[in-house]
């Protein structure tokens, strides 16, 4: 056909080529509309015009300006907490299944070298370290948690944050200053939408939250503009992906990958694409078809926006005090002060009844972490409860063990849950002379109510550092990170998260 044979299909001209039937003429209608509202006269794509609601704006203001903000000492000390916590996770998960399994993908895949997979002194891209680091901080059940946005941030976010940081070298401070930004905009997203419209049609609050929250603290590592920040939240909202049935996962390697892996992943592609000169949607978040809209059935965007550079979402997250899953912390907590009370033994105790507002996630799991009624057995015949026994298989077998947990009864109290505690439990002991002991934990150590100290931060962290990386490393990131203003490249912790 010659070029002077070509001509512009008009609608009628295409009704009568095609012989639409009147039962098709509503779907090429359809197309003809979006073909008309999307293209320009010449068959181009029109721009999209620089407009819209305020809220991506305020957002995107927020992260674009935080390299430049000056953080409260209370909540740089906070973030101190935080990411040490989280590195910490990393270096511990690094062990596990889930954390090797990780390494062996970052092996596999390769890369251009710019960031370090924690653990290891394998060096990879910033997206598959930010993988592979977010699977090993979720490989465990001891990465932190925030309860408004039922989120575990620090596993998502910092994995993120350190891939970005080490890949465009930059100084400490400036690093904190993207975790915190990341948390402000992960937990934020989710409290837009709404957790319990998200959970009810079964969308992962953790993945979607944490994907949001890497993508804003990638954002501002790489120094982004306004303008550059609004097309990763457009990118970030195109991966929004994670579904709940990951509680059916049994050896916590799914789970690790939905909570921590994929959305570091997700961020950090999302800030990359933006920063080698992807363009996309001015506003996914407002207008036809926005992410709102698609995600929540009753979403309230404000709530990204709502106090940004005055509320921040990291000091009312949890830091746990022990290795083991958030729903157990609290009932962990009462057993040990009623052991250490009434020096309580296996011989002394004829059953225990644990009462939290929601027992899904922790009724007799397979994995021990998870298991409230195994946690509570271990912790009785040992009179505390090491990271060890947390995670031991063999002790779930343990004849002793097994005879005390058959006294263990878990009972679901949805009552005790309050928009101030979250994290609660009651427990009663019934000893073998009949007399009832009874601890109720209101807000568990380490909870936004009733945070940890630097000093207990740093004494978990010990436990879950030095039998990986030695005492003598462990203790020089842990100063790392307490004097973080005085790191002047991310990259210099690069030999203080490796093993020899």
């Amino acid at each position: 056909m010659g070029e002077k044979s070509i001509r512009r299909v008009s609608r009628r001209d295409f009704f009568k080529i095609a012989g639409a039937t009147g039962a098709a003429i509503p779907l090429i209608e359809q197309v003809f509309t979006g073909v008309e509202s999307g293209m320009g006269a010449e068959g181009t794509m029109k721009k999209e015009t620089p407009s819209g609601g305020h809220v991506i704006g305020e957002a995107a203001s927020y992260i674009s300006k935080s390299g430049e903000a000056k953080l409260p000492p209370e909540v740089i000390k906070k973030a101190k907490h935080h990411i040490l916590d989280t590195l910490a996770a990393v270096v511990s998960g690094s062990k596990f299944r889930a954390g090797q399994l990780a390494l062996k993908f970052a092996k596999d895949q390769g890369g251009v070298e710019e960031a370090q997979v924690v653990g290891s002194k394998v060096m990879t891209s910033a997206i598959n370290a930010a993988v592979a680091n977010g699977i090993s901080a979720h490989a465990d059940e001891t990465d932190d948690s925030h309860e408004p946005s039922n989120t575990h941030p620090g596993c998502a976010v910092v994995p993120a944050a350190l891939s970005v940081a080490e890949r465009e070298g930059v100084d400490g401070l400036t690093f904190l200053k993207g975790v915190v930004v990341g948390y402000d905009i992960g937990c934020r997203i989710n409290r837009a939408l709404g957790v319990a419209i998200m959970r009810s049609s079964y969308h992962s609050t953790h993945a979607i939250g944490g994907s949001f929250g890497a993508a804003a603290a990638a954002s501002a590592l790489f120094r982004l503009k306004e303008d550059q920040v609004r097309f990763v939240f457009d990118y970030a909202a195109q991966q929004a992906s994670g579904i709940y049935y990951w509680v059916r996962d049994t050896e916590h390697i799914e789970k690790a990958f939905v909570f921590g892996g994929m959305p570091a992943r997700n961020g950090v592609t999302s800030a990359m694409l933006v920063h080698l000169g992807f363009t996309g949607v001015w506003d996914c978040l407002s207008g036809d078809r926005n992410f709102f809209d698609t995600f929540s059935t009753k979403p309230n965007p404000q709530r990204l926006a709502e106090g940004l550079g005055s509320h921040f979402e990291i000091m009312v997250t949890n830091i746990k005090k022990f290795a083991v899953g958030s729903p157990i912390q609290a009932p962990l907590d009462a057993l040990l002060t009623l052991i250490k009370k009434h020096g309580l033994k296996p011989k002394d105790v004829r059953s225990i009844a644990a009462r939290l507002p929601s027992i899904v996630t922790v009724d007799n799991r397979d994995m021990p972490d998870v298991n409230l009624q195994y946690i509570l057995s271990v912790a009785l015949v040992d009179g505390d409860l090491s990271f060890e026994a947390a995670h031991s298989y063999e002790r779930m077998k343990d004849p002793e063990v097994l005879k005390v947990k058959e006294r263990v009864r878990l009972v679901e109290e949805p009552g005790l849950k309050t928009p101030k505690s979250q994290r609660t439990a009651v427990v009663e002991v019934t000893t073998q002379d009949g007399a009832q002991l009874k601890e109720h934990v209101v807000s568990v150590r380490g909870t936004a109510e009733n945070p940890m100290s630097t000093e207990e931060v740093e004494k978990k962290c010990r436990e879950l550092l030095i039998p990986v990386l030695g005492k003598d490393r462990s203790e020089k990131l842990i100063d790392a990170i307490w004097n973080i203003e005085k790191v002047k490249n991310a990259r210099e912790l690069r030999p203080l998260l490796s093993v020899s």
